[in-house]
């Protein structure tokens, strides 16, 4: 049952966004054929795509080629049993050419081939084989999440946050990071997903570094882990914090700070507004705070989706094609403010009609009071009480 409502999903997931790509064909996107290589697009045109066989690749072994009037899928002879049985079996109006793995520009002629052009005149998404790099324009088109690609949203920022918080509420002191991090590995990938960035730093770490890696160190006081969960192509970030007993009065102090930058973004983040609005509410939140400037110190986070940042802008950018951008219903954005000394939250939310909605949630973890007034916040755990720190 379960598997029947996952292939339904991605059918209906592909269906959409081919539907969305040939409309983009001719506005947003040049008319006639487009060229998807990458990970973020391939899945999103196949309702998820694939589990990556090299998750580090910037180019997916499966490329699609989509025009007006049909789409075909390219890859390897290695994969093409497997993209047959795993892909297209769930997909409508794809057909699947495989070329030899040894002759490094098969795929390209067999794009060239499929559109009878050449590829300097093809636009891809930023493919170096290709001569038109339309990768911003994709992004625009993907950004506003279809209602299975939500549905696909909420239920993997569940996920994430219940792995996450499992393995921080087993945490006990002496305990290594690494150990950490690998409980929450195991978290992710027992419900099919992975995580792209995974970072847990404990103690004295936690306040000197911004990404505090695990290398081994045993925590005693206090665990930071950050993860951006994937799969089936889409992305949520989540950030938890555990102690062991009381938090320290400056760090209290500082996430309180952090919360209310955050809640100033989140306020602001409504469809409607532009992106560039967004971020001139953060920088002021951030000197409302007392930290003027602060912003630069760190990334802040936005858009997530396909990518674990669809984009990422400055307050002060002026010059980006996002800025003027509007908030729509339909984005998940995950904004990061932090401080210096280890004060950083980060959820994911979906951006609805009447306001945002978090999707990085699972029960069992103490909450603060949320920007709506109503809703709540993921508090830091002491692991003592089972209570907020």
């Amino acid at each position: 049952m379960v598997e029947g409502l996952v292939a339904d999903r991605q059918a209906r997931r592909a269906e959409l966004a081919l539907g969305r790509l040939r409309r983009g064909l001719g506005s947003s996107l040049p008319a006639g054929p487009v060229v998807l290589t990458s990970p973020a697009a391939v899945a999103w045109v196949t309702g998820g795509g694939l589990p990556p066989v090299d998750r580090t690749s910037t180019v997916d072994p499966v490329w699609a080629v989509v025009d007006e009037a049909g789409a075909v899928l390219i890859t390897s002879e290695v994969e093409a049993d497997r993209v047959r049985e795993d892909l297209l079996v769930h997909l409508v109006g794809f057909d699947l050419v495989a070329v030899p793995w040894y002759e490094p520009t098969a795929m390209i002629i067999e794009a060239e081939r499929y559109t009878s052009r050449p590829a300097g005149a093809l636009p891809s998404d930023g493919h170096p084989g290709f001569g038109l790099d339309v990768r911003e324009e994709l992004t625009a088109l993907r950004l506003v999440l279809s209602a299975p690609e939500q549905d696909e949203l909420v239920d993997l920022g569940s996920l994430a946050a219940d792995a996450l918080q499992r393995a921080l509420t087993a945490w006990r002191p002496g305990e290594r990071d690494l150990d950490i991090q690998a409980r929450i590995a195991h978290g992710l990938e027992s419900v099919g997903a992975e995580a792209p960035v995974l970072i847990v730093g404990v103690d004295d770490r936690v306040s000197r570094y911004r990404h505090p890696m695990a290398i081994g160190a045993r925590g005693s006081r206090l665990v930071m882990g950050v993860v951006v969960a994937r799969r089936a192509g889409l992305h949520v970030a989540t950030t938890r914090m555990a102690a062991h007993g009381r938090l320290s009065e400056h760090l209290r102090r500082d996430l309180q700070l952090v919360r209310g930058i955050e809640q100033e973004v989140l306020r602001a983040c409504r469809p409607g507004a532009t992106y560039g609005s967004v971020l001139a509410t953060l920088a002021g939140a951030y000197r409302t705070a007392g930290h003027d400037g602060a912003w630069r110190q760190h990334y802040q986070g936005g858009p997530i989706g396909y990518a674990q940042r669809e984009f990422e802008i400055a307050p002060e950018d002026r010059t980006s094609r996002w800025a003027s951008l509007l908030v729509a219903p339909g984005v998940g954005v995950a904004w990061n403010p932090s401080l210096p000394q280890g004060a950083k939250v980060e959820d994911t939310y979906l951006v609805e009609a009447a306001g945002l909605r978090l999707v990085s949630s699972a029960p069992g973890w103490p909450a603060e009071p949320g920007y709506d007034d109503e809703g709540t916040y993921p508090g830091v755990l002491d692991i003592t009480t089972g209570t907020a720190a």
